[in-house]
């Protein structure tokens, strides 16, 4: 769920409807002043940069959820280890870099130093860390409201949420298995966990960078699949899109008119950013109406640039799998937030997956004139069936008369991302490095979720089949070999 916008203060849980009211006048207020300050010659510009959030699980010895955050993250004492909405969750944020050079293999060694330091402090309070999309020990019982971070803004949150939406959450997903669950709170968020990518760009590129994340996703997401299962059924190969979706939906029976919930792909390919934060100021009610001291449009019309805390606090709780961010810091900037990708299996595995991201993004985002012959309908297609079938998704692309496999999709557009990141200053042995990897997943047929299914299936009907089976994983994550390259399950 990791968001730099929800770590901002929040100092109480419940707000008057007149705080809601002011709340929603300054959001529009700050949509002004953010459209103003995009028009601002040079706002924003610069080299492209990269960022990283790794989210954790803490699990037990018995490989079950940890609910020690606060403890471990005190263990820790490192600023870039923050709390997460789940008490057994962790999130690690890396420290941005230039997209040039060799930025995968800095952010592979940050990811895994990390890793193992709060692998480290979750061992002083008997636990371990685990990077993998959805823990498989997870039990209904471990979605009870104290099972939720210790945290102001995280119950202020869950009442936010409850306040728009009176009806439990209703979870359907039909993969191999089918899940029906209700639940009256957000907690299930913390089911998932995530390796999100935040790139930064300039303010006239904005477009056409977010519409090739929203292009270049679907086929990205098919071959990084982590979480085939949720609550012992077998179900999607990234199961965590789905649950998402239902976790913190707000619609209910007052809102059949709304096309999307709080967590979603999106309905269009858009023109611009002030488009994005104007939609999710129109469409969706404020859930922590925290209001802040500045008044942004005189901070813009003074030559400033404005912090924007309740706009950024309100984007922090619309949850796009791509999300356009307003960052106040280095003299302001945009960046395009890529949410879908699982966390795990290895470190080296999600820097692969950053890397074919990322190279396709820049590679698309060249030549954009792709969009006028292809709808947004077929990306949303290619989304949910890559989440739902992952290598075995039927995915279209841009000049293709019909729909492919996406493992052949997948071979056919590494040289493409290779381009994308030549063209963005990345070293070619980096590029070649990461891409083999994503080649070798696809020949071989072996994302994360591909192998945690053939390794249950290996244990099938053994007592603790899936904590046995995680902690296999574990200790392969740990090795920080690929998962193409780890020992077949037997």
């Amino acid at each position: 769920m990791g968001d730099d916008t929800m770590g901002q203060q929040v100092a109480k849980e419940r707000f008057s409807e007149a705080e809601y009211g002011r709340f929603g006048e300054r959001l529009n207020d700050s949509v002004a002043a953010l459209r103003e300050l995009l028009g601002r010659p040079g706002f924003g510009a610069g080299p492209a940069t990269i960022g990283a959030e790794l989210e954790l699980f803490l699990i037990d010895q018995d490989g079950r959820p940890l609910r020690r955050n606060k403890e471990v993250r005190a263990a820790a004492a490192d600023k870039r280890v923050v709390l997460e909405l789940g008490s057994f969750n962790l999130e690690v944020n890396l420290t941005p870099l230039p997209l040039a050079g060799r930025p995968f293999t800095a952010l592979e060694c940050e990811a895994r130093d990390m890793m193992l330091m709060v692998d480290e402090a979750a061992r002083s309070q008997g636990g371990h860390v685990v990077p993998i999309g959805i823990l498989p020990t997870l039990t209904e019982f471990d979605f009870t409201r104290d099972a939720m971070s210790d945290e102001t803004r995280y119950r202020a949150l869950s009442a936010g949420i409850r306040r728009v939406r009176a009806e439990p959450f209703r979870v359907q997903i039909h993969g191999v298995e089918r899940l029906e669950l209700e639940v009256e709170d957000v907690i299930l968020e913390s089911a998932n966990t995530s390796w999100q990518i935040h790139l930064r760009t300039p303010p006239a590129d904005f477009a056409r960078v977010y519409n090739a994340a929203q292009l270049a996703i679907g086929p990205v997401l098919a071959v990084s699949g982590n979480s085939p299962a949720f609550l012992g059924r077998d179900l999607w190969e990234e199961t965590r899109i789905a649950l998402f979706e239902a976790s913190a939906d707000d619609r209910d029976m007052e809102r059949p008119w709304r096309v999307d919930g709080r967590v979603c792909f999106g309905s269009g390919w858009v023109s611009g950013a002030e488009e994005l934060f104007e939609h999710s100021v129109r469409e969706y009610e404020p859930v922590m109406p925290v209001m802040d001291d500045e008044d942004p449009l005189a901070v813009v019309r003074a030559g400033g640039v404005p912090r924007l805390a309740e706009l950024r606090l309100h984007q922090g709780t619309v949850w796009q799998w791509n999300r356009p961010v307003y960052d106040p810091a280095d003299g302001g900037h945009l960046r395009v937030e890529l949410r879908a990708l699982p966390a795990g299996p290895t470190c080296v595995d999600m820097t692969a997956n950053a890397a074919f991201l990322l190279g396709l993004v820049v590679a698309m985002a060249a030549v954009p004139e792709w969009i006028g012959g292809f709808s947004f309908a077929d990306a949303y297609r290619n989304f949910y069936r890559a989440a739902r079938n992952g290598l075995d998704a039927t995915l279209a692309w841009p000049g293709r008369t019909e729909s492919v496999p996406a493992a052949e999709l997948i071979v056919d557009l590494l040289p493409v991302a290779r381009a994308g990141l030549a063209s963005a200053g990345v070293e070619e042995a980096e590029a070649s490095r990461l891409l083999s990897i994503i080649e070798s997943r696809v020949r071989l047929g072996r994302t994360g979720a591909i192998w945690q299914r053939r390794a249950l299936a290996s244990l099938e009907g053994e007592p603790g089949a899936r904590a046995a089976m995680l902690t296999r994983y574990r200790e392969l994550a740990f090795t920080q070999e690929p998962v193409h390259t780890w020992p077949d399950p037997s």
